[in-house]
């Protein structure tokens, strides 16, 4: 990265802090056919990083992510775009940031369909493009035959309508077995998008109904305590009555309360882990597993009562790190890579990038593959994650190998500066510390070349008017 601060670090001592890949498996074996892959997308809607067993939680069991992450590589650093539904999964969609696809905002959305899309590059190079569940680009389930790029999958038995994930998600996998157990003439693309554990979002209003599965209450996090100093503009949003109001329904939670929030949460996780191991079952019940890329993420993360937050709409690390697989028997090889960021712009390049479809120049995504078959290599110097709640309250986050720095548009003490290695819970805010003055001014300044490259104008009183 070229900072003087990193430079003053050392190569040596960069890598010994920010390295952590771990080799699980063999190399990956050349590819023997030119055949182009088909490609299964599978999504999740409020997943955050930590909620899988693979990556070390014992509180829950996903043995279904945890086999998918077995033939695969398992990235531990990857962000959305934007910590809510619709802007993030624009994002996965075109390769652009939500300022950039019309849909900033959940609730006021303009989604422009005219920009290069997952579905409209792989129908252009030949491919059988389908999708099936949760869009929200603006409607959540269409009634209507297709979206843009895809065909609209409605499976063969559904509700009358849409119900919660509990419910509708087995339908949607549903949809996705009867197709990949279909026969194909050409490639196809497949995305399956789940509604849970978005579930938990109902769970404040409910109040607090006894565990009846026998399974005990899980720990606080050991970042469960509020900054007595945090921005003001955080302060602001947890009594926030309109979109995502879920904080407000907190005030006054006991201990176990939030131990419970938790424990239901992880068990929203397991059903849909249950669905995506149907799905995945079918992949190899049709014999087409071996060529087929598979990438699993999810739209935005969960709070998981981290710093007392719930649900999203916040940028820290617990509603913005979301998981992400790739997988593809033979030609991904085996591995947990814990150093390489990834963001959700990703997604596009690196499945045209593994279907031999040229990668659009207007993509701001990156491929991953790089990252994937070369673990030494340099991947990506950051990624940028945005929070917009209305015109006047947003806020932007960027990320690097060593810090994550956080700004807000209004509010006192709008700056948070987190040191990643020593701090990954995020508790010690070093904005004001003088020794990181010249961290903080580096992430300024490379947010704001960001912000000027992608038309973003984001204004904040301690940034400069590098957007324009």
């Amino acid at each position: 990265m070229p900072s003087a601060w990193l430079r003053t670090t050392g190569r040596r001592g960069f890598l010994k802090r920010a390295a952590g890949w771990v080799m699980l498996g063999a190399a990956p074996k050349e590819r023997t056919n030119s055949a182009r892959p088909n490609v299964l997308f599978i999504m999740t809607d409020q997943q955050t990083a930590s909620a899988m067993s693979v990556a070390g939680n014992e509180y829950l069991h996903t043995p279904n992510l945890d086999s998918l992450a077995a033939r695969g590589i398992l990235f531990r650093q990857s962000y959305c775009t934007a910590p809510v539904c619709s802007p993030s999964r624009s994002s996965l969609v075109t390769s652009r940031m939500p300022h950039e696809t019309g849909v900033p905002h959940n609730e006021h959305q303009q989604f422009d369909t005219g920009l290069p899309s997952m579905g409209s590059l792989f129908r252009h190079a030949g491919y059988e493009t389908a999708w099936t569940g949760k869009w929200h680009l603006p409607t959540s389930y269409p009634k209507e035959s297709a979206i843009p790029g895809f065909d609209y999958l409605q499976p063969s038995t559904r509700p009358e309508r849409d119900f919660s994930g509990t419910i509708v998600d087995a339908y949607v996998a549903d949809s996705a077995i009867e197709f990949l157990t279909s026969a194909h003439a050409t490639p196809f693309l497949l995305g399956v998008s789940f509604h849970n554990p978005h579930d938990i979002c109902g769970l404040p209003s409910e109040g607090y109904p006894e565990p009846d599965d026998g399974k005990p209450l899980p720990p606080l996090p050991p970042n469960f305590a509020v900054d007595p100093g945090e921005p003001e503009f955080i302060s602001r949003q947890r009594k926030r009555e309109q979109y995502g109001p879920e904080n407000t329904r907190t005030v006054g939670w006991s201990d176990d309360q939030w131990r419970y929030y938790l424990h239901r949460y992880y068990r929203f996780v397991e059903a849909v882990d249950v669905h995506i191991g149907r799905v995945l079952d079918a992949l190899r019940q049709a014999h087409i597993e071996e060529n087929t890329l598979v990438i699993f993420t999810s739209d935005h993360g969960e709070g998981v009562a981290a710093h007392q937050w719930v649900v999203k709409l916040m940028l820290y690390d617990e509603p913005t790190r979301v998981p992400l697989i790739v997988s593809w028997p033979g030609v991904i090889p085996h591995r947990v890579e814990k150093r390489h960021l990834a963001s959700g712009l990703d997604i596009v390049p690196t499945m045209c990038d593994y279907a031999d479809i040229p990668i659009p120049s207007s993509l701001r995504g990156k491929s991953l593959r790089k990252s994937i078959e070369s673990p030494h290599s340099e991947g990506r110097p950051f990624v940028v994650t945005e929070l917009h709640i209305t015109p006047e309250e947003e806020g932007r986050m960027i990320r690097t190998a060593l810090y994550t720095y956080v700004v807000f548009s209004t509010g006192a003490s709008p700056e948070m500066l987190f040191d990643r290695i020593a701090d990954p819970g995020e508790m010690n805010n070093l904005a004001q510390d003088p020794a990181r003055r010249g961290v903080l001014e580096w992430h300024r300044r490379t947010l704001e070349e960001w912000m000027a490259t992608t038309g973003d104008g984001f204004q904040a009183e301690c940034l400069g008017s590098a957007a324009g």
